[in-house]
C-alpha cells in the first residue's frame, strides 16, 4: 500500500506563526509586551487594558508575501521557487474601562495563516506541492488594575481552524505520479491567555504575557489524482481523516523605558514552544489504509524584538524596530512545505493623526532568512534519496489599520 507521506513541518513551522496583531505593535518589531497601550493588548498582553482609559475600536490588515527557493538536490544546483502568493490576515480589537481600576477587551486574530506552493513538477513535489494553514481566534478578555502600578489581565481563547496539503507520489508500476490531496478543519478548539504589566517607574515598565498550546482536532477527507487501478486497489488514500495537532505556547517578558515625554524604547524576549510539534499524525477511517505517523522533532526556540517609537508632534509619530527569529528545528529536519532557517526582521513604521478620535498607523516589515545548506537530510524522496541541497527565503509584511476611540 502506498503511504501518503504527509510529513509537513508547515502545519506548526516558525514562519507559519503570525506576530503581526496590530500597525503599531508591528511597526515596533512585536516589542510589544510592556508596551500594550491600544487595544491589540487583548493579545499582546492584556494587563495592559488597567491602564487605558476610554473606549477604543481598531482594526488592522497585513499585507504578507513570503519567497522561497532551493538549489538541488545536491550535487545539483538547479533552482526551483514557491509560487509567489500574497496573504491578507486582518484582525479587530476593542477595549473598554468599566472604572479605574475594571478593563474589558475583544480580540480577532490570525496568528497562523500562510501557505507554500511549489510548482507541481518541481524535484521536490514528493514532499510538497502545496501546503496551507489558517488559524482564527476570538479573545474576550478582562483586565484588573491591583494598584495604580500593578494590573493583571487573562483571556479566553476560542479557536477554528483550516489546513489543506497537496503533493504527489509516485505511481509505480505506472508512469507518472499521483496527486494527493488532504482537506481538514477544527470548529472549536480552546485556550487561555494572560499577563501582568507593573510600572516600576515613572519612565520604566515591565510587562510579561503568556499564551497556552491549543489542541486541534482537524477532521477531513483525502483524494486522489492517479491510476484508477492504483485507486480501486485501495494503494492510493482516498477517505475520511482524523488529526490531532497542538500549537505551541507563546511566554514573553519585556521591558519599555520613556527616554522623554516624546521617545520611547522597548525590548522582548519571547520563548516559544515548538517542542509541542514532535510529530505528525494522520489517521484514515478507513482501515485498509496505514495510518501516519511522521517524527517532526521540533525544539523549543526563542524570539529577541526591539522597538521604537518617536513623537514628532501631537498628530504625528515614527517607529521602527529589529528582531531575530531562530529556528526550531534541526537542519536535517528541515522540509520544503516551510523552509525553516534563522531569521532577521527590520520594520519602520508611522502614525497620523487625522482628527481628534481617528489615526491612521502604517508599517513595512522586511524579513532575511539566513542561507540553510542542508547536507545530511532526513527528508527522502524516491525511496532513499536525501532532498539535500540549500534554502533562501524572505519576506514582506505591509500593514495598515486605524484607531477609533470614543
Amino acid at each position: 500500500m502506498i503511504v501518503l507521506g504527509l510529513s509537513s513541518s508547515a502545519l506548526y513551522a516558525g514562519g507559519f506563526q503570525l506576530n503581526q496583531h496590530g500597525a503599531k505593535a508591528s511597526g515596533m518589531s512585536g516589542a510589544f509586551t510592556a508596551v500594550a497601550n491600544d487595544p491589540s493588548a487583548v493579545y499582546w498582553n492584556p494587563a495592559g487594558l488597567s491602564f487605558i482609559k476610554g473606549t477604543h475600536f481598531m482594526i488592522s490588515s497585513h499585507l504578507v508575501t513570503p519567497s522561497s527557493s532551493f538549489r538541488g538536490i545536491s550535487p545539483a544546483v538547479d533552482e526551483y521557487k514557491v509560487v509567489k502568493r500574497t496573504f491578507y490576515p486582518s484582525n479587530f480589537f476593542a477595549s473598554h474601562s468599566i472604572d479605574d481600576n475594571w478593563a474589558v477587551g475583544v480580540g480577532f486574530t490570525v496568528p497562523f495563516g500562510l501557505g507554500t506552493k511549489w510548482d507541481e513538477d518541481w524535484v521536490g513535489r514528493y514532499l510538497a506541492v502545496e501546503t496551507e494553514l489558517q488559524i482564527f481566534t476570538l479573545t474576550p478578555t478582562v483586565s484588573y488594575k491591583i494598584t495604580d502600578a500593578l494590573s493583571i489581565g487573562a483571556g479566553f481563547v476560542f479557536s477554528f481552524a483550516n489546513v489543506k496539503i497537496i503533493q504527489k507520489t509516485p505511481q509505480t508500476p505506472f508512469a507518472g505520479d499521483a496527486k494527493i490531496n488532504l482537506d481538514g478543519k477544527d470548529r472549536s478548539a480552546f485556550g487561555y491567555s494572560f499577563g501582568l504589566m507593573f510600572k516600576a517607574t515613572d519612565d520604566l515598565t515591565l510587562g510579561a504575557s503568556f499564551q497556552s498550546n491549543i489542541d486541534y482536532d482537524f477532521s477531513g477527507s483525502a483524494s486522489s489524482e492517479g491510476a484508477q487501478q492504483l485507486i480501486d486497489a485501495k494503494r492510493l488514500p482516498v477517505g475520511d481523516v482524523i488529526a490531532k495537532l497542538k500549537t505551541p505556547f507563546n511566554l514573553a517578558v519585556g521591558a519599555a523605558y520613556n527616554l522623554n515625554k516624546d521617545w520611547l524604547i522597548s525590548a522582548d524576549f519571547q520563548y516559544v514552544g515548538w517542542s509541542s510539534y514532535d510529530s505528525l499524525k494522520v489517521d484514515f477511517v478507513d482501515p485498509a489504509y496505514n495510518d501516519i505517523a511522521s517524527p517532526r522533532l521540533y525544539r523549543n526556540s526563542f524570539i529577541i524584538r526591539f522597538g521604537t517609537d518617536y513623537k514628532l508632534s501631537d498628530d504625528f509619530s515614527i517607529r521602527g524596530g529589529l528582531y531575530y527569529d531562530r529556528k526550531p528545528v534541526e537542519d536535517d529536519m528541515v522540509a520544503p512545505s516551510l523552509p525553516e532557517t534563522d531569521r532577521i526582521g527590520m520594520t519602520i513604521g508611522a502614525e497620523y493623526s487625522l482628527m481628534k478620535n481617528l489615526s491612521v498607523r502604517g508599517s513595512f516589515l522586511y524579513i532575511r532568512g539566513n542561507e540553510l545548506k542542508v547536507e545530511n537530510s532526513k527528508q527522502f524522496i524516491h525511496g532513499n534519496t536525501p532532498f539535500n541541497g540549500v534554502y533562501n527565503i524572505n519576506a514582506t509584511v505591509l500593514s495598515i489599520g486605524l484607531l477609533y476611540s470614543l
